[in-house]
């Protein structure tokens, strides 16, 4: 899930990779639409995986943060209203979720956007952000020497 979730720039919202293309991704949006369309070298493409929250300490993954609020939503869509909330409900919520998040580096338009693809994700019915990779036969590197 965490390679093939997407965030792309100037695109509000989240895609899912489909398909690879000679020049471009193929990409699902994640809302009621699921409109399918493609998207090229060009458009800045992020996967969630490669996002990090800056702390005062070392940068926390995307992945851990996304799991820390699914478990102060227990598992629901986040408790707060990112469009209505104030910069400092919304700061005094992530306090909550990432209690020491870089109150300079992370700004409340980051919040609001985590908040959002939380919602997203939740809405898909996908809260596996801890995946664990488990190894398979195949997946043995000295079975392919």
């Amino acid at each position: 899930m965490q390679q093939t979730i997407l965030a792309i720039a100037g695109k509000p919202g989240l895609y899912k990779l489909i398909s690879r293309g000679k020049n471009n991704f193929i990409v699902e949006a994640l809302d009621a639409t699921h409109r399918r369309q493609p998207a090229f070298g060009n458009d800045r493409i992020t996967s969630l995986a490669d996002i990090a929250m800056f702390t005062d300490t070392d940068d926390v993954p995307l992945m851990d943060v996304l799991e820390n609020l699914k478990t102060l939503s227990k598992g629901q869509k986040a408790d707060i209203d990112f469009k209505k909330a104030s910069s400092d409900e919304l700061r005094d919520f992530f306090a909550k979720v990432l209690p020491n998040y870089d109150r300079e580096r992370v700004h409340t338009s980051d919040i609001k956007k985590l908040i959002q693809w939380y919602d997203i994700l939740v809405e898909n019915g996908i809260t596996d952000f801890k995946e664990t990779m488990k190894p398979t036969e195949g997946d043995n590197v000295e079975d392919r020497q």
